[in-house]
């Protein structure tokens, strides 16, 4: 079964496949030179964080290791001083949340690790010993891997209890998500069609990163309502995978569209850019309304389902391949099956998702199942159509859709779709808040010059 369509798992699988890169070995007891010239030594304390330490060795590994992992992905490398600044922060909030977990009794036992581990493996398309030479090949120890692996699912499990076990959702809330997925005029609703600039900023980004992309979302705003080209500003700027399309989303309904979308182009004319920047779980948009026109579909008593059939070819950045090569492989396959070659049997041979063993065929896709990007790449298509390579967490992928249909879902279960996309909203607002004032009650004392904690 492909990743895409398992949510959930490939989005954990994807994260922690990362963090493997990322995160640093087993913890350094503090080292500096003890009084009394004993000559023990006991390593240097970055931070303090309540009743813990980090100390800089372990600061130094994460760095180096992140470092590394952004070498061989061919990313730029931030200033050294401002790397370890931000990979401070985050390992001073992980330790935050481990110590709440451990106060609220959360443990992880060796059998739910060892049954995540081989989870991944297969929905990376490996059992576990080809999974696990291909982590420590990445430099990588499987006891680190490991590790991480308990740390994720304990930070999980600690989400759950604090956050998402309260997050509720009322049925006049799914009604209201419900209309405005359709429209104000269910029988008269029209097809919008976008252009958008898109700055990456994820509700749980450190609060510098966040304010330098929402102050970037806002000079690019101010640019493009003094007269500036959209689709040049889009171009240059945007994050998203239709960047170089000048950001255009061609015609889509409303209900293929962000709620926050739909709710701005009701008060736009055509060939206006919405006043004011919109913020998603992702970043930042800026958004352009192009056109409208009589929407293609027809309405009913509750809103339809729209399945996609398709399939994909994924390759994955790392380990020996960087973010040009993925692109520049995706665009000769492109062009060979373009000229009549055999999508399956190129994904049987190149894709790195558990579905090359089914062509890259994904089955048919709801709505919500795939992250964002594949999602509104997907949306575009026609029937047939090939996508230019389309970069999300996983890496980059070749899509074609091969068909579409209505779901012959029940009212109830339209109505349930609604509820998880309302739920899944509000529990990622609701977590970003929740870290906030967690690392606020915290006592948090760096200890190397210049570093200061995050501005709330």
């Amino acid at each position: 079964m492909g990743i895409m369509k398992k949510l959930r798992l490939a989005a954990y699988a994807a994260s922690l496949f990362a963090v493997a890169g990322l995160m640093p070995a087993a913890p350094a007891y503090a080292q500096q030179l003890s009084p009394g010239g004993s000559g023990k030594t006991v390593d240097l304390i970055a931070a303090v964080v309540n009743d813990g330490v980090i100390t800089q060795r372990e600061l130094d590994d994460r760095v180096t290791l992140i470092s590394r992992r952004l070498t061989q992905q061919n990313a730029p490398i931030p200033p050294t001083d401002q790397l370890r600044a931000q990979v401070l922060n985050q390992m001073v909030l992980e330790r935050i949340q481990l110590q709440k977990a451990k106060e609220d009794g959360i443990a992880v036992d060796d059998a739910s690790v060892n049954r995540t581990l081989e989870r991944l493996a297969q929905a990376n398309g490996m059992d576990l010993a080809t999974y696990r030479s291909r982590i420590e090949a990445a430099g990588v120890p499987w006891a680190t891997f490991t590790k991480d692996a308990r740390t994720e699912l304990t930070l999980s499990k600690l989400r759950e209890k604090e956050v998402d076990s309260k997050i509720s959702v009322t049925d006049a809330e799914v009604a209201n998500y419900i209309a405005s997925q359709r429209g104000p005029n269910a029988g008269q609703q029209s097809d919008l069609h976008f252009e958008h600039i898109f700055i990456k900023a994820p509700l749980n980004a450190s609060e510098t990163d966040i304010e330098a992309a929402q102050k970037k979302a806002n000079a690019l705003l101010k640019e493009a309502q003094s007269g500036s080209k959209f689709s040049s500003l889009a171009k240059s700027n945007s994050q998203a995978a239709d960047a170089s399309k000048g950001g255009d989303m061609g015609f889509l309904a409303p209900s293929k569209l962000p709620p926050e979308w739909v709710t701005a182009a009701s008060t736009m004319r055509p060939g206006e850019v919405n006043p004011s920047v919109i913020r998603t779980n992702d970043g930042f948009e800026i958004v352009r309304l192009v056109e409208r026109r009589q929407g293609q579909g027809t309405s009913a008593a509750a809103p339809q389902l729209v399945q996609t059939h398709v399939r994909h070819i994924l390759l994955r950045v790392g380990d020996g391949m960087s973010e040009p090569q993925a692109r520049q492989k995706l665009l000769e396959i492109r062009r060979e099956v373009a000229a009549g070659g055999d999508f399956a049997k190129f994904a049987r041979t190149y894709s790195q998702d558990g579905s090359a063993s089914q062509g890259g065929d994904l089955g048919w896709i709801s709505p919500g199942e795939t992250v964002p990007e594949f999602e509104r790449a997907m949306n575009t298509l026609q029937d047939g159509q090939l996508s230019e390579p389309v970069r999300t967490e996983y890496g980059y992928h070749l899509i074609q859709v091969l068909g579409r249909r209505e779901a012959e879902g029940s009212v109830a279960q339209q109505m349930d779709l609604a509820r998880q996309a309302i739920g899944q909203r509000k529990a990622e607002q609701a977590y970003a808040d929740w870290l906030r004032q967690l690392r606020d009650t915290a006592y948090v004392d760096y200890k190397i010059s210049g570093m200061t904690p995050p501005q709330h």
